[in-house]
């Protein structure tokens, strides 16, 4: 069904598209028989998927990636597709709309996205509140969090500290966002120095709560291996649960589609980004004598993606490009394939 849409989504511009679609799926959602039809169609369970990753259990282990669903705004109509998880955010401590519009660019020659939305949200206050009345139904839900671009570099943490107090009760474990290529001056908190200091502190804050959540770091796929082998070490020496690898990438190599868009600033995404994702698994797996979780996400278009990430060593794995250009079938494709 999706493949005979699809040519139709995307001859509009795939920001606009996008919430056409899932305001669409919203107001379906509240169609009697509609959850069903989607459950029928999409979901796969089977007792062999579940997973006990970071002390929480897992339905699957296919999980759907930040930046979908930014202001978890459609958590239970996503739900209905059959993901294990759901990863909100990026979200800022203060609302913002992101950079300049347009802003995301589709590569169908590449099965491909370039991005730049810049952590567009409505603020931390709103899905914290929203999450709040959700009825989750054993779900479990990621909190990715970042910081505001107006927020300098030194005062980040700060920024940090906002969104973990604020989400902390609802939400099952925490992304630090420090790899998106779209907000300025971000990506140098992924140095060893500043990055240890925003981990500890959350790591610090977590220690006094009850309860503690996993809290995982979000990395970029254009780390060298010098730099990955520093994030085995920030990971063991702050001792958070583990990495969400990878982010977009910044590189361009080897690309099909015309230099114009080849050439559009941000974050790439989607099957070019398949095998580095893969690689930087492989080597923090082997590096760290698999010390720590991973969760595996980057160019996954099909079941042999998916089962690929895993053997490279990911406990669990998330989609969003892939979810996009193939449809919301490839989860129950990826969840048979596993088995």
């Amino acid at each position: 069904m999706y493949e005979l849409i699809k040519p139709l989504l995307f001859q509009f511009d795939p920001e606009n598209i996008h919430y056409v679609v899932t305001g669409g799926l919203r107001r379906a959602n509240r169609i009697w028989g509609v959850k069903s039809m989607l459950k029928n169609l999409y979901q796969f369970e089977d007792k062999r998927l579940e997973r006990e990753v970071m002390g929480l259990k897992f339905k699957n282990p296919l999980g759907l990636a930040a930046g979908f669903d930014k202001n978890a705004s459609m958590i239970e109509e996503l739900a209905e597709f059959g993901f294990g998880f759901i990863e909100i955010g990026t979200v800022t401590p203060l609302p913002q709309p992101g950079n300049e519009k347009p802003r995301m660019f589709r590569l169908p020659q590449d099965n491909a996205l370039i991005n730049r939305m810049g952590f567009n949200n409505q603020g931390v206050d709103v899905v914290a509140a929203r999450l709040k009345q959700l009825d989750r139904k054993g779900l479990i839900i990621g909190g990715n969090i970042g910081k505001n671009k107006l927020t300098p570099n030194e005062d980040a943490v700060s920024d940090y500290i906002k969104c973990f107090d604020r989400l902390f009760d609802v939400v099952d474990y925490f992304v630090v966002n420090v790899s998106s290529p779209n907000t300025p001056g971000l990506r140098e908190l992924q140095e060893k120095e500043p990055l240890k200091h925003i981990l500890n502190t959350l790591q610090q804050r977590n220690k006094k709560n009850d309860i503690s959540r996993p809290i995982l770091l979000k990395i970029a796929p254009d780390l060298t291996n010098s730099q990955l082998d520093d994030i085995i070490e920030i990971v063991k020496e702050t001792m958070i649960a583990g990495v969400i690898a990878t982010n977009t990438t910044i590189s361009r190599d080897d690309l099909l589609s015309p230099e114009n868009l080849k050439g559009e600033s941000g974050g790439l995404s989607g099957k070019p980004l398949t095998r580095r994702s893969t690689e930087v698994i492989r080597y923090l797996s082997e590096h760290s004598n698999r010390s720590f979780v991973i969760i595996g996400v980057g160019g996954i278009h099909s079941p042999e993606d998916a089962i690929e990430k895993i053997k490279a060593g990911a406990s669990l794995i998330q989609i969003y490009t892939g979810f996009i250009y193939e449809g919301p079938g490839l989860i129950k494709r990826i969840l048979k394939g596993l088995l």
